[in-house]
């Protein structure tokens, strides 16, 4: 006669008790709560406030689909991304690069350093009329105004995470006789790789302060400018659809950035103390 599995005692004796339902295993149930809410309260109190000083979410819904209508979201939205992806691209390359440098070299930290906490501690704000005095009103400042906005969260996390390298681990990689280009890619980069994604997901935020600064100046195309001209005519729920579009972005590109993290350094994961 087979003897009984452990599922048919616990069956049988009834030691399994029903896990009641909790409102606090739906996170996303919560969230989705939180919106409504807000959005309702938001519709209530923003029909009863001048509409020069403020709107509610349905104008916003009928402005955003006028503007989408019109082509003019779409068109202006093009160009801020393209400026954008332009200098935020250019930031992590060269925030990265040298970031990698100045964790690994003091010589260079040392070089460096003056310059780049000078250059961080100044608001880059400042600098937008001067660039703009140098570079015109055109794409190029826009790239450089976010450039400037993103480079230092990159650079200063990524030389942090390499400082922070085990001495053990790149010992360990020169006892196996590994090159320098192998303990660079194989050992550094991905240790200091939670690092440089931290300074990835602050970039991303300022990256997007810097655009609209820079667009703000200017006040010719994208959604800064969007932003000023209806501002200046007072259309209120217009300017809330670009605020929107701008938080749905940032959002957006910070739920990418998460999800390349957690692609790319799965090992982090297993690690983490919290669940």
């Amino acid at each position: 006669m087979a003897l009984p599995t452990d599922e048919q005692i616990i069956e049988q004796l009834q030691l399994r008790r029903e896990r009641r339902w909790s409102i606090y295993d739906h996170p996303n149930l919560i969230r989705s709560a939180s919106v409504i809410v807000f959005l309702l309260l938001w519709e209530f109190f923003g029909r009863k406030t001048d509409p020069i000083l403020f709107t509610y979410p349905t104008a916003v819904a009928d402005a955003f689909v006028k503007l989408i209508a019109s082509g003019e979201l779409i068109k202006q939205l093009a160009v801020s991304l393209s400026a954008l992806a332009v200098g935020f691209i250019a930031s992590l390359v060269l925030g990265v690069a040298l970031g990698l440098v100045l964790g690994m070299s003091r010589t260079a930290e040392a070089f460096f350093e003056p310059a780049i906490n000078a250059l961080y501690a100044t608001p880059q704000v400042a600098l937008t009329p001067l660039l703009m005095m140098w570079l015109g009103l055109g794409f190029s400042v826009k790239v450089t105004v976010v450039f400037l906005f993103a480079f230092f969260p990159i650079l200063i996390n990524t030389a942090s995470g390499a400082k922070n390298v085990s001495a053990a681990m790149v010992e360990v990689a020169r006892a196996y006789l590994a090159r320098p280009r192998e303990i660079l890619f194989k050992v550094i980069c991905p240790a200091a790789l939670p690092f440089i994604m931290a300074g990835v997901r602050i970039a991303i935020g300022r990256a997007l302060v810097g655009m609209i600064v820079a667009e703000l100046f200017t006040a010719i195309t994208g959604l800064g400018a969007m932003l000023s001209l209806y501002g200046n005519i007072f259309e209120t729920a217009k300017m809330f659809v670009v605020i929107v579009v701008l938080a749905g972005l940032g959002v957006g590109l910070v739920r990418l950035t998460q999800w390349l993290e957690r692609r790319l350094a799965t090992w982090k994961e297993t690690e983490r103390a919290l669940g």
